[in-house]
């Protein structure tokens, strides 16, 4: 537990704020890291929510008896939600990587 000090500051990292998530300083990442990371981001999006899709499809089509085309879920789940958290992650580490240049000069 870390300790608080009269003056209310703690010893403890920061782990929430502009520019940490979960401790790791995401403000001081550079534009090919910045870049890297979101184009991560969104490959894993792209992925869980394909895998998802196709489990409830799954689902689905064993509930229904149904024949379903498990195609429709890159198209309709794992497409959109890439793109999304891809243009999300894109503005968020943009906007910390330009905020933090503008400082600079």
């Amino acid at each position: 537990m870390a300790h608080v000090s009269q003056h209310g500051s703690s010893t403890s990292p920061r782990t929430i704020g502009s520019g940490y998530f979960f401790g790791v300083p995401l403000g001081d990442l550079g534009w090919i890291t910045s870049l890297l990371m979101s184009f991560a981001l969104g490959f894993a999006a792209f992925f869980g929510a394909t895998f998802f899709a196709i489990v409830g499809t799954l689902i689905y089509s064993t509930a229904t008896h149904r024949t379903v085309d498990f195609a429709l879920t890159y198209k309709w789940a794992g497409l959109p939600v890439g793109l999304v958290v891809l243009a999300a992650a894109l503005a968020y580490l943009g906007t910390l990587w330009v905020r933090r240049h503008l400082r600079k000069t």
